[in-house]
């Protein structure tokens, strides 16, 4: 540890991937730096990496052992990348929590569902009003995004001001929300900013980006030629492109229908805040069975495949009285993000055998990111024309373009990844300490560990099956030879045509008898014979070696 104060910046999520974003600060002196938190997001498993695995955690193991240092929470948006993990973490950080209005509504709801304290999420004004967190003095600057009241923050520290960009876009006119406001931005850099720590996202989009407002007249288009029922799909949380839909719905004569818990809750929690005042009439799941098929419209979560929402189970046959039919409409107003792909060409195609037209963006122009183009991330940095650019919200190609850019502008830039400790004070940034973070896993209500092995070996039962193998050792020590056998996730038939698990338990009762008296004497020595035979059978039989558990009964003499 040295006297000579410093400015930190940590990633423990989102720099290196896009999801699960969780990011420090701290100033102070080497090992004693006071430290803020800015987001605590998730990102979503997938069956083939994380089987049974329900969310995706940032590691804050580095974090929570200093968490007596930590002053505030801040949470840009409500975005579950950004959020979504803030009921499961806090227990470990214990801070306070700060965000705007609609974006505290969702937090609270997150502390709550874990047995968390919601009284410890605080409502705070946009710029200029101060958060005072230690030796850092934070604000809420609104931006443009595909959520209502999404904010930069401006963090000023005795080192100079950085601002952390959040997810943003430029958008004069995002039909809900906040409007970019280049003048406040202009003030913000007034004084000037050392660093900028900004979203990568589309920075190998070369095209500037384009408007919410630009989206009725294709949309309503689109409605128009469609002869059945309409149904469209987005992220629940855009309430800008429920928005649109509902009013090109509407416009087009149609009633307008809501299907998913989550889009619900955010048209709710949006009308609550106060960002969203004038959302057409909906009607209920059952109201709506009594509209003609062509006067109706539904808009249904799932626009990313995920398997219970209610564009699968459209896909599937029908959802709460609602089937879909050959003739009928079936907008994807959004983007595929990558990793989704197979999810949504699986409703995708079960949708066309029905016979239904399907439309996504590749189709027409019928959605806009959220995220800042190239141009648009080139006017924020002319803007406020930082001394450092650190890229995050991004992949490892995305953070290296941005940092790339960022030389080519005349600044510093550096590509720090999860767990990369950048000094942002001194004549020039620089990776000063590398942490060792790794994700945390939510597996039903239990948190483990990604290296805890216990994904490990779920994925080895997925791959290879199980033998389970059942051994009574007698009051003389010896095996008596009946051993049971029970097969999980393997064919019941070798190539031989006998029953597997008949051969296995023939094999057994020939072989174990047979072993020497120290091996039958000692149960680690006899489960791993025994353990080598099955495999020896299983290998022979179907070209498996899989995972056996071996359960041992030993007699006791009266």
């Amino acid at each position: 540890m040295t006297d000579r104060n410093r400015l930190i910046y940590l990633p423990l999520g989102g720099a290196g991937e896009i999801g699960m974003n969780c990011y420090v600060y701290g100033y102070g002196p080497q090992g004693a730096e006071r430290l803020i938190v800015v987001d605590a997001g998730v990102a979503f498993p997938d069956m083939d990496g994380q089987p049974g695995v329900d969310l995706i955690l940032p590691d804050i193991e580095w974090l929570a052992q200093r968490a007596d240092r930590i002053e505030a929470i801040f949470i840009t948006h409500a975005h579950e990348d950004h959020v979504g993990a803030l009921g499961h973490l806090w227990p470990r950080l214990r801070a306070p929590v700060y965000c705007r209005r609609f974006t505290a509504i969702h937090a609270m709801r997150k502390m709550e569902e874990t047995g968390s304290d919601p009284s410890e999420v605080r409502v705070v004004g946009p710029y200029p009003e101060i958060v005072e967190a230690g030796p850092f003095r934070v604000q809420f600057a609104p931006v443009s995004h595909s959520i209502p009241e999404a904010s930069a923050l401006v963090i000023d520290t005795p080192e100079g001001r950085v601002v952390h960009s959040g997810d943003y876009k430029i958008d004069r006119d995002p039909v809900v929300g906040e409007p970019f406001d280049e003048e406040m931005f202009r003030d913000i850099a007034n004084g000037g900013v050392r660093a900028f720590i900004c979203d990568s996202t589309n920075v190998f989009s070369r095209h500037p980006g384009r408007s919410e407002s630009q989206l009725p007249e294709p949309i309503g288009a689109l409605i128009a030629s469609a002869k059945g029922m309409v149904v469209a799909t987005t992220f629940a949380s855009n309430v800008a492109r429920l928005k649109t839909l509902a009013d090109a719905g509407v416009a087009q004569g149609r009633s307008i229908c809501l299907l998913g818990r989550a889009m619900k809750r955010m048209v709710t929690a949006a009308v609550e805040a106060g960002v969203l005042t004038d959302f057409p009439r909906t009607l209920s799941p059952e109201e709506a069975t009594e509209i003609p098929r062509e006067n109706l419209m539904l808009i249904v979560t799932g626009s990313q495949g995920e398997r219970r929402a209610a564009s699968a189970a459209l896909a599937r046959g029908s959802y709460l009285g609602h089937e879909l039919k050959e003739g009928d409409l079936f907008l994807f107003s959004s983007k595929t993000i990558p990793g989704n792909e197979v999810g949504v060409g699986r409703i995708q195609n079960a949708l066309a055998e029905i016979g239904v037209e399907v439309v996504d963006e590749q189709a027409g122009f019928y959605h806009v990111s959220g995220h800042a183009n190239r141009p648009d991330l080139e006017a924020m940095h002319d803007l406020l024309r930082p001394q450092i650019l650190v890229p995050n919200h991004g992949e490892f190609r995305h953070l290296r373009e941005h940092a790339r850019l960022a030389l080519s502008k005349g600044m510093d830039g550096i590509v720090a990844a999860n767990g990369m400790m950048v000094e942002l004070s001194g004549n020039a940034p620089g990776v000063v300490e590398h942490i060792d973070v790794g994700k945390t896993y939510l597996d039903g209500s239990a948190l483990i560990g990604a290296y805890d092995g216990i994904i490990r070996d779920r994925m080895k039962l997925a791959l290879n099956g199980i033998v389970v193998v059942a051994l009574i050792v007698d009051e003389e020590d010896e095996i008596l030879e009946d051993a049971w056998v029970a097969l999980r996730g393997l064919p019941e038939t070798g190539t031989t045509g006998g029953d597997l698990a008949a051969m296995i338990e023939d094999e057994l009762s020939q072989a174990l008898p047979r072993l020497k008296q120290r091996t039958i004497d000692d149960d680690d020595k006899l489960e791993e014979a025994t353990r080598r035979l099955v495999r020896e059978v299983c290998v022979s039989e179907i070209g498996k070696r899989p995972e056996v558990t071996v359960l041992i009964s030993r007699l006791m003499a009266e």
